[in-house]
């Protein structure tokens, strides 16, 4: 009897040593605890994710840096642009050699004019450096601010064309294709030749970001990173060109906005810089031989160069106060 109670507690002791075995080593196999443990543990854990996003995030951030920083050399360089570029920019198919030849020839015809009309050796010079240096550069800056004026106000409309077009279907090349056909100078010529560039073999990204070599806005280099932008890295360019024209017209009523503002002080700079020059033209045309001898007097030349060199400096500086960049 002794016997049998001892094997019985012996079994029993095997079958519960046993169950606890399994238990600890089968049961959380088969009741997915483990899984619920390594699940826990991955969410606990995010290390490798955030190290992934903070990859992504740092080589966002450098492709941006490079971009800023190509942006700003090459607004540097068109600070010290050839005469050549400059021409192009103007929308002249002039060479180099043309604008110096006019340019010597305008000089010579104010140097001579000058000597004529009884100036003197020194008021001809004046008027031959004037006319030969700064009237056919000023000339040439005029031409390219109006033909950029010009560009801006056509670019947001055209920029709405592309749009329309990618979200009808068509190709970007195809797109600008129909900007270049219809669209007024100076945007036709410019899309035409970067539909040209394009067709020699450079990719349609570069191609547009030479635009802004031909027109160093800013509205034109936005519009060139945005298609770089988007043939390197891909994305809704629909959507990438809505907000583009949104910005270009938003910068225009800015600038609208602004120009509208700063009227008063310009009228006032107006009329502050003519009226010396007004008050001369009076006094030659009621007393002409008073007002004579600020240019046939040597004390009186020496006056006349000093006021037109402070007039030149205070003309200068209320331009610099009234301008405003954005």
């Amino acid at each position: 009897m002794q016997t049998n109670l001892q094997l019985l507690s012996l079994g029993f002791l095997a079958a519960t040593a046993v169950g606890g075995v399994a238990w600890v080593f089968l049961y959380p196999s088969m009741s997915g605890e483990r899984k619920s443990e390594q699940r826990r543990a991955s969410i606990a854990r995010p290390e490798p994710a955030a190290r992934q996003v903070d990859k992504s995030q740092r080589s966002r951030r450098e492709q941006v840096e490079g971009t800023l920083k190509e942006v700003e050399a090459r607004h540097q360089k068109q600070k010290n642009v050839a005469l050549s570029v400059r021409l192009a920019q103007a929308g002249l198919n002039w060479t180099t050699k043309k604008f110096m030849i006019v340019s010597g020839a305008l000089g010579a015809v104010f140097f001579a004019a000058g000597l004529v009309f009884g100036g003197g050796l020194i008021a001809a010079l004046g008027l031959a450096f004037a006319a030969g240096f700064g009237l056919p550069r000023w000339a040439l800056s005029f031409l390219k601010k109006r033909r950029e004026k010009q560009f801006l106000k056509a670019l947001p409309d055209a920029v709405d064309v592309i749009v329309r077009g990618i979200k009808a279907g068509l190709p970007l090349f195809e797109s600008l294709k129909v900007v270049a056909a219809d669209a007024p100078e100076p945007l036709k010529s410019e899309f035409n030749a970067i539909i040209e560039t394009q067709a020699i073999g450079i990719p349609l990204g570069d191609a547009c970001v030479r635009l802004y070599d031909r027109m160093p806005v800013p509205e034109a280099n936005f519009f060139g990173i945005v298609i770089a932008i988007q043939q390197k890295s891909g994305g809704n360019l629909s959507e990438a060109l809505g907000n583009l024209s949104k910005v270009l017209r938003d910068r225009k009523k800015m600038a609208e906005k602004i120009q509208a503002m700063s009227m008063e002080a310009k009228a006032s700079a107006g009329i502050i810089g003519s009226l010396p020059p007004i008050v001369m033209l009076l006094i030659y045309l009621s007393t002409p031989d008073y007002i004579s001898l600020l240019w046939t007097h040597p004390t009186g030349q020496l006056m006349l160069a000093g006021c037109v060199l402070w007039m030149s400096a205070g003309i200068f500086v209320m331009k610099k106060m009234i301008n405003f960049d954005f």
